[in-house]
Formats: structure tokens, sequence, C-alpha cells
């Protein structure tokens, strides 16, 4: 059965042919104790091919110790997107549901090597000068995640302070419990400081700064 409807498929094409530069999509998985990294490996074989410049690189959780650590990949199925080097904008668990469509414009930000953002967001995002790591808690049935996911995602390309986690909650309950989240979205910034919903990109600017005391 396919992952991707072949009239999806089609239009999807059409979407690729605006990229501009190759794409790396790098795919943690392993064969057992995890119930989405199949389904996440055939969603990844059936967009690939969709364009030229879109490639795959599919690496083992276990015995790819050393790409494990290179990416910081600490839970799996994972999905980092790479241009000409890494942005820090990942995928933990299956991009389905409204996240798929997160990761078609995540692709295509990152074959233009540009998020996107606002000259005055950029102008907020370069007085962060300290590590971030915003990790966006998501379900695929919620139609207000993506724009929590792709302000996490286009902060990280934007600057190179921050790292953009989207993360599937079901398939991490135990991040939920953690962070004790109720509903989603719910970005968790540094592991301690929580922005409930989504917002405009300034305001998570300024989430940011007050959270590393600026």
């Amino acid at each position: 059965m396919n992952m991707i409807k072949d009239e999806d498929k089609l239009e999807i094409k059409k979407v690729f042919s605006a990229l501009e530069n190759d794409v790396k999509m790098i795919f943690f998985t392993q064969e057992h104790e995890c119930q989405y990294c199949s389904h996440t490996h055939e969603l990844l074989n059936e967009l690939a091919p969709l364009s030229d410049k879109l490639h795959l690189e599919v690496y083992d959780f276990v015995r790819d110790a050393d790409k494990v650590k290179k990416y910081g990949i600490d839970k799996i199925p994972a999905i980092v997107l790479e241009g000409e080097r890494d942005y820090g904008i990942r995928f933990y668990g299956i991009p389905a549901g409204y996240e798929f469509t997160t990761l078609i414009e995540d692709i295509l930000d990152v074959s233009r090597r540009n998020p996107g953002l606002d000259p005055k967001v950029l102008a907020e995002l370069s007085k962060v000068d300290k590590p971030v790591h915003m990790q966006a808690m998501v379900s695929p049935t919620c139609p207000y995640c993506p724009g929590a996911v792709r302000t996490a995602h286009k902060f990280a390309m934007a600057c190179e302070f921050i790292t953009g986690d989207m993360v599937e909650i079901s398939e991490f309950p135990q991040l939920a419990v953690k962070y004790n989240v109720k509903g989603v979205p719910n970005t968790i910034i540094n592991e301690s400081f929580g922005v409930i919903g989504a917002m405009p990109e300034m305001n998570f600017v300024k989430e940011i700064l007050k959270a590393i005391g600026k």
C-alpha cells in the first residue's frame, strides 16, 4: 500500500519543480522496537524519487553510531533535512497528517537555502547568542501544529545557535509526561520553558530571548 497517493505524487512533483538546490533527507531507523520506522522509511522512499534534487540517506540507529553522534539523534524514527550544511532541522516521528505539508515546505526552504523570515524577525534572532533547543510537540491531526514546527525549523535555519525539532507526541509519550504536555502544539525551549499554542514569529523570538535571559 502506498503512503502517498498517485495523484498527490503528481502534485508534489509540480511543487518540487521549484527546488533550487539539492536537499538531503537523512533518516535514522532500526529494524526492531520502532513502531513507526518502517512507515516513515516507506514515506521517504516514495518522496525521494519525486525530484532529482532530493536525496535519501538511511542509517541504523545502533550500527551507525558515528552518524547518530554527528547529528545528535536521541530517538527514532528521525529525519534530518540538510542543504549545504546541517541547519538543525529535525523530525522525530512520522511526518504524517498536517505535518506532511510541513516536510514539503521545509524541503523547499532548504533547497532555497533561505527560511523566508521577515527582516525584523531576523534582526531579533541575531540577538540569540546561546544554544537554544526548540521541541515542538505535535500530533498529526492538529491543524495548528505545523505553524509551531515551521517556526522552529525556520529559526534553526536562520540562527546557528538554534535547533528545531518536531516531536510527534503519541510516538514519544514519555516526553509528554516529562514536559507535562496537556495539549498541542506545545514548544519546549531549553527543556524548561514552554510556549503553548501557535503564535506569530516575532512573538516566538521574544519568548526565546526571554528563555535565555535577554
